[in-house]
């Protein structure tokens, strides 16, 4: 049968329209899945606000709050941190590095400096430069004891600053979140962050007060790796953490409006100009004092798109799930040794009772045969 030239001229043309559309339609997605990883890639590297030094260089807000913290070279806070800028330090072999969290001042960012400033002076300079574990086990490897109760100068945070040339002066503080109490309720529906679901403070007359701003520990923000199945019973830094530290601790714009808020106030109160009501009827008064080590600022392209966080978490709790399958496993096997063990043990007795036995018996039966034939 003869095609007419027309025809298939018609037919050529569709099929390369055809195949132009879908060419068109792979490249678009292409183009669509590559700006979404480049996006999630620019969150995960892109560098976060700049904070000039006093030598007119350049630094993060991170890099700066650890220069504040190394400033204080003999303390805990500040050795830990020369010890990771050190990558030749042994540090990350002993167990105090897997289970040091970090230090206070650097698990958490705010917005601005005058909340960073206001956090930093509520905590004070010990609490900024705390050390937090997440168990025990991390806080017994920071420090040891010899037998007559006297600090071991050679193990610990103790022989690791020794080894660099910091000695360790004076006390330190440490946390231990396994310790720690968390917050029981729920969290914010929908929330990347999880702040609590804590509600807000009403007068008399039913009216949340003038220059409420929020929570403390709401307005913190926490890191994705940090944010949920941090300890082992899978609880993550705002509620275990910074609940601990700030409770329900309210901030209010101004001093005028935190004092015309009184009523409400249970946990204390902070305003951004630098008021402080750390419980029902204790306030700080006098001039402000500045904290030379604070959280640093947030800044936006720091922060992650929403399904990144969520992706985040999920492979976070599914890590966390796998290692408490694994626990599980160690432990169950270390009590089927110790069965086993048990077993092994009493069936060797019992083997040697039934030898000693039948050699008993058999000697029993020697002598009975012998006494019957000299009776005869």
């Amino acid at each position: 049968m003869q095609v007419d030239a027309n025809e298939m001229s018609i037919v050529a043309r569709d099929k390369g329209f055809s195949q132009a559309e879908s060419i068109i339609q792979v490249s678009q997605k292409l183009q669509h899945d590559l700006h979404s990883l480049g996006h999630d890639w620019k969150f995960h590297f892109s560098n976060t606000l700049k904070i000039e030094n006093e030598d007119g260089s350049c630094l993060t807000s991170e890099e700066e709050t650890n220069e504040q913290i190394l400033r204080h070279e003999k303390s805990a806070a500040g050795i830990l941190c020369q010890l990771k800028n050190r990558r030749e330090t042994q540090a990350s072999h002993l167990p105090l590095a897997k289970d040091v969290v970090g230090i206070v001042a650097t698990l958490g960012k705010v917005e601005d400096d005058d909340v960073s400033r206001i956090f930093s002076e509520y905590l004070g300079m010990e609490t900024m430069l705390a050390i937090v574990c997440r168990t025990y086990e991390g806080v017994k490897a920071l420090e040891m004891y010899d037998n007559e109760g006297c600090i071991n100068k050679s193990s610990g945070l103790h022989g690791l600053g020794a080894s660099i040339g910091r000695s360790l002066d004076g006390r330190f503080l440490v946390i231990c979140l396994e310790s720690m109490r968390p917050y029981a309720g729920k969290f914010l529906a929908d929330d990347p962050q999880r702040r609590l679901n804590i509600l807000k403070p009403r007068l008399p007359n039913g009216e949340c007060p003038a220059g409420f701003l929020g929570f403390a520990v709401n307005m913190i923000n926490v890191d994705c790796e940090n944010l949920f199945c941090l300890t082992p019973s899978g609880y993550g830094l705002r509620e275990t953490l910074f609940y601990n530290l700030f409770s329900r601790l309210q901030v209010y714009k101004t001093r005028v409006d935190m004092i015309q808020a009184l009523p409400c106030i249970s946990d204390g109160a902070l305003s951004l100009d630098g008021g402080i009501i750390r419980s029902n009827g204790v306030f700080s008064t006098g001039s402000r004092e500045d904290v030379d080590v604070r959280f640093p600022k947030a800044s936006e392209r720091s922060r992650q798109p929403e399904h990144y966080i969520e992706t985040e978490m999920q492979i976070k709790e599914m890590r966390w799930k796998k290692d408490k399958i694994v626990d599980d496993l160690k432990r169950e096997q270390g009590l089927l040794n110790g069965a086993k063990f048990d077993f092994d043990r009493k069936k060797n007795e019992f083997l040697k009772f039934l030898t000693e036995s039948s050699s008993y018996a058999s000697q029993c039966q020697v002598q009975t045969a012998q006494d019957q034939f000299m009776s005869r």
